[in-house]
């Protein structure tokens, strides 16, 4: 029985890391902050450890008589977040993780970054060799801790190994939560022309990703892009989650144009009063960047084979989304 570490277990597709790795007779260690939501980890046999990434304290501990480490944990986008919360986490954060691995010998470790990282893919599908192009903050610094975990790995021989994923979705998930209520209602109105291609992951495949990334050795210092089988263009995906719910889609579009523009404003009068805004360019930028991806090396070298079609995992993601009583 091996031990396994995943940071930010109380997370979404952390949590259910954790309750995959149990199936498969880890003990599991799960790092978290104090005062962290664990609604997602009720009833899994979860060992608690308690530090934090952006403190200054080491997590040596944590490290503690296990196996291999599943680096998890991380800041993701926050509007009106200085940057340096970003830095502290996700790349300061990561070298403390890393040295606690190294301090005592473990034996693989699998560093969570982000298809971010690679931007705006201007010719799609992009394979792991796709050029960085990040495009605010939070990706820049996920592409800072990425190259710093690819450093560690062969400056001190770590066996390690980078998963990306693309879009996570599933039940547990509550980002496609607007989209699904906008359908639904009958609200929803597409920014752009919809042709925009898009890439996701149910949670269940990218645990399988990351586990072997943790076992298979061909992982050993490889960088993987883990996905589903196929994308979609958003018009697509709109289409499909309308059948879904039962509800037609409007055929309307907005200008891209116009919402960039407003995005811009809202930004400019909320910054200086700190406030949220409620519309931002990164927000509108997903409807305009593409992001589609190839599978195919992890799929030849590990035997990644992604077994839940998007639209069956966008059924349960709704399911789930009814029984919250949020649809």
């Amino acid at each position: 029985m091996k031990t396994a570490l995943v940071t930010g277990a109380n997370g979404f597709a952390a949590s259910v890391l954790c309750r995959k790795l149990i199936e498969r007779n880890y003990r599991v260690r799960g790092l978290v902050r104090k005062g962290a939501d664990l609604r997602l980890l009720e009833g899994a046999d979860v060992e608690l450890f308690y530090g934090n990434l952006g403190g200054v304290e080491p997590l040596t501990d944590a490290c503690s008589n296990v196996d291999v480490v599943f680096h998890l944990a991380a800041a993701y986008r926050k509007e009106n977040v200085p940057p340096k919360t970003f830095w502290d986490v996700n790349v300061n954060g990561t070298r403390k993780v890393l040295d606690a691995a190294i301090q005592n010998g473990v034996q693989r470790f699998v560093h969570c970054s982000t298809i971010g990282v690679q931007g705006d893919i201007k010719h799609p599908p992009a394979t792991e060799d796709h050029p960085f192009d990040p495009g605010d903050a939070y990706q820049r610094s996920k592409l800072e801790g990425e190259l710093l975990a690819r450093e560690t790995f062969r400056k001190t021989g770590l066996a390690g190994a980078v998963v990306r994923p693309v879009a996570i979705y599933g039940p547990g998930d509550t980002r496609l939560l607007k989209l699904f209520r906008h359908i639904n209602r009958g609200t929803f109105r597409m920014i752009g022309s919809g042709n925009t291609l898009y890439h996701m992951v149910h949670v269940e495949d990218l645990a399988q990703g990351f586990i072997l990334a943790a076992e298979h050795p061909n992982a050993v210092g490889e960088v993987f892009t883990i996905g589903g089988e196929t994308w979609t263009t958003l018009n697509e995906l709109a289409e499909m989650i309308g059948r879904i719910l039962g509800k037609p889609v409007s055929r309307q579009h907005i200008p891209a144009s116009l919402v960039w523009a407003a995005a811009i404003l809202c930004e400019a009068v909320c910054k200086p009063l700190n406030l949220p805004p409620p519309l931002y360019r990164r927000r509108v930028a997903f409807f305009l960047k593409h992001r589609a991806f190839d599978i195919s090396k992890a799929k030849r070298l590990l035997g990644y084979a992604p077994k839940i079609p998007l639209e069956e995992g966008l059924r349960q993601t709704a399911e789930w989304y009814r029984k919250q009583g949020w649809l």
